[in-house]
């Protein structure tokens, strides 16, 4: 077992500029872990004079350090360095991972490990941002010349969540520097340190300039001062929909362009043909894997009436026998809730569920034997209409609403009946069927006989109310950079604006 809790608890600071400073303010937060609620660290409460100081750090390094005119070549070795800095301590970062949020280890180190691949494949798209186009208008006879170039925003604000701090970042960061574009986090206050502790990573090990990359811990007030800052060129959100509606909001009062990346309620659809122990894996693996906490969990299971009582008695038989424990071990199969508010947030769900008609078939409660507050067993309700609040909200815990239906038209209905569009997937063999449903589905991913899987280049993104615009893949990218049209004459000679040739 590794991943032990310092001895005492580690003191930390914000980076800003290159380095670690003290906040302007003296309030402080703990970070606990979440197993047993032991306190092993401490960060900063950033105030606005922080943030204020982070945007102008990232300002200077922009228009003046020149950041934005380094050759993509330039960026694309910074990038592959970042890259190795991941690769060298990725065991580290997984475990501060853990420490944080209480994922299971063996999900986080996976997770560094393949992290450094978005650093990488940006860094391949160094030059994708130097390309242009050339225009073949034919404004005064063909004789104008016209191109477009693209250019990077400015200063990125980017506010991010607890549930996969660093790889949500790195959905960011990777593209924003890529495009030339400097950098001011606030990550969660409830997973803090691994921000912090892969700044000075960078910082140490790489030749990205002082002031590209800033971190500023702190809680909503936080959030909100970089959110309302003028001085920033595009603000990027991964959080819940409410929040990011407030972002998107304060954000508007300056113009500054917004990305979000929101919540999701997505259906996880099984057709009778569906390979049932394929399935059942899928079905874990989008709810339970993570305990539930993941904006794409799959926590609509949408199941057709012929093997709908089959797959209940298959889903709850393994939901009994997830091993839950410590995050750190192993063995442990599912670790606990984040934090205890998240906790009771789930537990208030499930009550709501039960309430209004839904059945318990399995979980619902704290196990017996546990060193903290922050576990619940998982949980399947069956009996779920779709019209419920278990149904219509997201949990973002280990809970999966079992939803049966009779055909094909049902299913579509169903999966496209709520607010959201993050994912949704289909478990059948009629790939005639797939399709239909691929095509009518109103979510931005959509897996075939899977679930849960991302990668650099594909991108990642929501209908709806999960969000605007994309991460990862080449549009990814273009969230990053603005495009200018340049436009020369080649006639030599300019009209008279107020004559008027009339024969």
């Amino acid at each position: 077992m590794s991943a032990d809790l310092p001895g005492e608890v580690q003191e930390y600071d914000l980076f800003i500029d290159g380095e670690f400073r003290q906040s302007n303010g003296d309030d402080r937060i703990e970070v606990d872990f979440p197993y047993d609620g032991s306190i092993w660290a401490s960060v900063p409460n950033g105030t606005a004079t922080d943030v204020d100081d982070a945007v102008q750090a990232a300002r200077h390094a922009f228009d003046h350090d020149d950041w934005r005119n380094t050759q993509p070549s330039g960026r694309r070795t910074v990038l592959n360095q970042i890259a190795d800095v991941i690769d060298e301590y990725s065991t580290e970062l997984a475990e501060l991972e853990t420490l944080q949020n209480g994922k299971l280890l063996r999900e986080m180190e996976p997770q560094m490990n393949v992290m450094g691949d978005w650093f990488r494949y940006y860094g391949r798209l160094c030059e994708d941002v130097g390309e242009g186009r050339t225009i073949p208008v034919e404004n005064k006879d063909g004789q104008m010349f016209n191109y477009v170039r693209k250019e990077p925003y400015g200063v990125v604000g980017a506010i991010t969540p607890w549930n996969s701090p660093l790889l949500l970042t790195t959905w960011k960061l990777a593209p924003a520097l890529a495009a030339g574009n400097t950098f001011v986090h606030k990550p969660s206050e409830e997973t803090p340190v691994s921000a912090l502790r892969f700044a000075e990573l960078v910082n140490e090990h790489t030749d990205l300039p002082d002031g590209v990359y800033n971190v500023v811990p702190g809680e909503g007030q936080t959030g909100a001062a970089l959110a309302e800052h003028d001085g920033l060129d595009k603000v990027a959100f991964t959080g819940s929909t409410a929040v990011g509606r407030e972002v998107a909001k304060t954000a508007g009062e300056n113009l500054t362009k917004v990305s979000l990346e929101l919540g999701g309620k997505s259906p996880n659809v099984l057709f009778e043909d569906a390979d049932l122990d394929n399935a059942v894996n899928g079905v874990m693996k989008g709810i339970f894997a993570a305990t539930g906490q993941t904006c794409m969990a799959g926590s609509r299971v949408l199941v057709h009436e012929d093997i709908h009582d089959e797959f209940v008695d298959r889903l709850t038989e393994r939901a009994g026998e997830i091993k839950l424990g410590d995050p750190r071990d192993p063995e442990t199969e599912m670790g606990p809730v984040a934090f205890r508010g998240q906790w009771e947030k789930v537990k208030e769900y499930v009550d709501k569920g039960l309430e209004e008609g839904a059945q318990l078939g399995f979980g619902g409660e704290m196990p017996d034997s546990t060193p903290g507050e922050c576990f619940i067993q998982p949980t399947v309700l069956v009996d779920v209409d779709n019209g419920m609040t278990v149904a219509q909200e997201e949990i973002f815990g280990p809970v999966a609403s079992v939803i049966p239906f009779s055909t094909e038209e049902e299913a579509i209905e169903l999966a496209n009946d709520v607010d959201y569009g993050l994912a949704a997937a289909i478990w059948t063999q009629n790939m005639g069927r797939a399709n239909r449903f691929v095509e009518s589905v109103r979510a931005g991913t959509v897996w075939v006989n899977e679930y849960r899987v991302v990668a650099p280049n594909s991108p990642f993104g929501g209908y709806k109310d999960s969000g605007l615009g994309r991460e990862c893949g080449r549009e990814g990218l273009e969230e990053y950079y603005q495009t200018k049209s340049v436009w020369y004459d080649h006639a030599g000679e300019v009209g008279d604006p107020f004559s008027l040739d009339v024969e």
